[in-house]
């Protein structure tokens, strides 16, 4: 068995549902854009000049010392339900999933700490953690870039700062997003002004998996814009700042609802739940739109027949990757439906009748 292939059967750390806030906040995550001196970007590479990159970026990090094991997936050679596995795990972006040339990705053990060779820049360092945690997250990302500074060169301009392949990132090359999930948000309409806010603030407001994807099932990725002219210290200071709004929002939401709209919600809460229980097909957009309004409902305690953990790891086990790992078997759309809907009645509630 492959180590993605024992990824697939476990939930991924932005799943955990550990962690500060966890209940609004899924995950928070911090990348660091590097490019190596001496070297091209990415897009003005030749072939040879990749894999040039790639060797010396693997050997580096094959030879990190994180305290957990790192193991390292050439992506050009991965097969492509395995890439699409690594990217329904935030462990690759799509940009990366779907790449062409030499590209790899080292993963630690705990699925903490990503390391994406040739993705847009040579190197894209990823911290995750469940919950709300910048400080302990940007502490555990600079101490893995000291440790790969001390042996590379990277591309650095004195008054600039890090030369990234995008001119936002230029700078500190820091990316800083949360995960939140904000149903409550969206039932009282109140999505849009907050968003608004948000981007009034020079934050950017993506999907489930980052830039260019939809919002999906009430999850949004809130992130900085740019970089330049800002230090890592102040991008998270202004992050720290703006969350705690958001989150209050998003609680705020959720008690007027149990206050005046007692009945819709919990009309909304089990008609998902029943819906999931006896479907005979499901997309896995509609999964994780109804998983979302179960989420809430277990956060609130209007369902206690449902833990936490089983809708986290519903939402990840029933993506298309992850649930044609788990059958051992490509899956056609209409068939991965069907075999979606029977995998989750067994995991609600055993196996159902035909």
């Amino acid at each position: 068995m492959s180590k993605i292939d024992d990824l697939a059967r476990k939930t991924g750390e932005w799943l955990r549902g550990g962690g500060p806030l966890s209940e609004v906040v899924i995950s928070t995550r911090i990348r660091l854009a590097r490019n190596l001196a001496g070297f091209p970007f990415l897009s003005r590479c030749n072939a040879q000049q990749r894999n040039d990159v790639q060797k010396l970026l693997k050997e580096q990090i094959e030879r990190l010392d994180l305290g957990q094991e790192i193991f390292y997936v050439d992506i050009d050679q991965a097969d492509e339900l395995d890439r699409l596995v690594l990217m329904e795990r935030q462990l690759i972006s799509r940009q990366h999933a779907e790449g062409e040339g030499s590209r790899g990705v080292g993963i630690s053990a705990g699925e903490t700490i990503a390391l994406m060779v040739n993705e847009e820049d040579h190197l894209r360092i990823q911290v995750l953690r469940s919950g709300l945690g910048l400080p302990e997250t940007w502490d555990e990302i600079d101490r893995i870039d000291d440790m790969l500074g001390e042996s590379l060169e990277y591309a650095y301009h004195q008054r600039y700062g890090y030369l990234t392949a995008c001119p936002t990132n230029v700078g500190t090359g820091i990316r800083v997003s949360v995960m939140l999930h904000l149903p409550a948000l969206k039932f009282t309409s109140q999505l849009d002004q907050v968003f608004q806010a948000a981007r009034d603030m020079r934050l950017a407001v993506r999907g489930l998996y980052g830039e260019g994807t939809e919002a999906v099932g009430d999850f949004y990725q809130l992130s900085n814009q740019t970089t330049l002219g800002k230090s890592e210290g102040q991008i998270i200071s202004e992050f720290e700042q703006i969350l705690p709004k958001v989150i209050d929002y998003e609680k705020q939401a959720r008690q007027a609802l149990l206050r005046d709209k007692l009945t819709s919600l919990d009309d909304k809460i089990w008609r998902a739940y029943g819906m999931l229980q006896y479907a005979r097909s499901v997309s896995s957009e509609e999964t994780l739109f109804l998983l979302s309004h179960l989420r809430m409902g277990v956060n609130l305690g209007r369902i206690d027949q449902l833990s936490l953990k089983t809708v986290n790891e519903l939402m990840l086990s029933t993506q298309p990757g992850h649930l044609q790992k788990l059958r051992g078997e490509r899956l056609a759309g209409e068939q991965r439906d069907a075999i979606r809907a029977e995998y989750i009645r067994q995991r609600l509630h055993g196996p159902s009748e035909n």
